[in-house]
């Protein structure tokens, strides 16, 4: 019975499903901080593209 036990115990430490959730939320973090670090920069690119988008799109239905 207690080496059963120990087995569980034993196979539970070494068990490492949590490992990808750390992972995939240290990843969400850093891009969080990435983004926030380089704000200005990603709105300017974002608004340029979108107005090039807008531009390209009323010369097509015209």
């Amino acid at each position: 019975m207690l080496q059963a036990i120990g087995k569980k115990v034993k196979g539970f430490w070494k068990e490492d499903d949590g490992l990808g959730t750390l992972e995939v939320i240290l990843i969400i973090g850093i891009t969080l901080i990435i983004a926030l670090i380089f704000k200005k920069e990603i709105k300017t690119l974002v608004e340029s593209l979108l107005g090039k988008v807008s531009t390209k799109s009323n010369e097509f239905f015209n």
